[in-house]
């Protein structure tokens, strides 16, 4: 699966570098094995010419949403794919994102867009604990909370929550609990040892699934990863105080300095369809629909199961701008702090 994807970047940046002078530019943090397909069978299906440009699994998606902001004087982007929310919102706050109300956008419910149109969600993953079921074969509550008190976390695993997913996570966690607690608790962990992964979510599951680590923090792509691996691995949904999931779905935007409008609505409006959906539902990642599919038996049972806990999902959107602002500024300077600690 790894030489798939590296496969997969090396083939996406050759493509992004020789594309066409009309080629429609796609900026993607989702995994390239995944979406290489997807936006192929766009150019099939429509015949407009895409060329892609991914990022690394250890900095998506901030690192191509900081270059968004750096290319704003010479742009290149048309559409941005994002694997998550907290970034597309910081691009739709720099007014670099073009509204636009297609059928995709009518598609999907209220709760998984922008009111002002900039950006839209869909196929969702859920934050999860990823556990070592050799090292913990009865996983529960319980067991989850017994393993957490333990006074050495050097088992357990989460990425650098700069980026990506775990900043969103931590995004949901200082919205809840507050700043101090939120400190508190990072800080306990830390003291306690926990493995920090500078490779990301999927980092977090290799280290789960190869036994390096008894749990981790990770999201549930990442964990059917594993499990279509063969690792022996279950997962249990994180779960805020009030019983609310994290949900994060993936989030689609026209750049508002794009020269292929028609393009790129196309293009917007065919990820946002029910049969992208179901496409990315039936894929390794086993993405969740968040709009209406024609067939919800059509998709795979696991899915089915995880399309349940949409309606207890922490509500993103409505996430004032000012929590990711200050929880991101803490995290820079603690990184900080922890370097210089070294």
């Amino acid at each position: 699966m790894l030489l798939l994807g590296l496969c997969g970047l090396a083939f996406a940046w050759t493509t992004f570098r020789r594309a066409r002078a009309d080629a429609l530019v796609v900026y993607c943090a989702h995994d390239a094995v995944f979406a290489e397909k997807i936006l192929r069978d766009f150019e099939r299906a429509t015949g407009v010419p895409v060329a892609v440009r991914f990022d690394t699994e250890a900095t998506k998606s901030l690192g191509l949403v900081e270059l968004l902001l750096r290319e704003t004087a010479t742009p290149r982007c048309d559409v941005f794919w994002n694997n998550e929310w907290l970034g597309t919102r910081r691009l739709a706050d720099a007014n670099l994102l073009l509204p636009y109300r297609g059928p995709g956008h009518a598609r999907i419910p209220a709760e998984w867009k922008d009111a002002a149109a900039r950006w839209t969600g869909f196929a969702a993953r859920l934050r999860v604990w990823i556990v070592n079921t050799r090292a913990l074969p009865a996983f529960n509550d319980a067991a989850l909370e017994r393993a957490l008190a333990a006074p050495n976390l050097t088992r357990v695993a989460l990425a650098k929550p700069l980026f990506g997913t775990t900043f969103t996570h931590y995004t949901a966690l200082w919205d809840r609990w507050g700043p101090e607690r939120t400190r508190a608790w990072h800080r306990d962990w830390r003291a306690r040892g926990v493995t920090e992964a500078a490779g990301g979510n999927a980092a977090v599951k290799t280290l789960v699934a190869s036994g390096v680590c008894d749990l981790g923090l990770t999201d549930t792509d990442d964990f059917f990863e594993a499990q279509d691996d063969g690792a022996p691995v279950a997962m249990l949904p994180v779960r805020l105080a009030d019983g609310a999931t994290i949900v994060i779905p993936n989030t689609v935007a026209i750049l508002r300095s794009t020269r292929r409008l028609a393009a790129a609505q196309r293009l917007v409006d065919f990820l946002l369809s029910a049969e992208t959906e179901l496409a990315l539902a039936k894929s390794g990642s086993r993405q969740i629909p968040l709009g209406p599919v024609a067939d919800a038996n059509a998709l795979p049972p696991e899915v089915q199961t995880l399309r349940g806990e949409l309606t207890r999902a922490y509500p993103l959107a409505q996430q004032p701008d000012a929590v990711a602002e200050a929880c991101l500024t803490w995290l820079k300077a603690e990184s900080g702090l922890a370097q210089a600690r070294r």
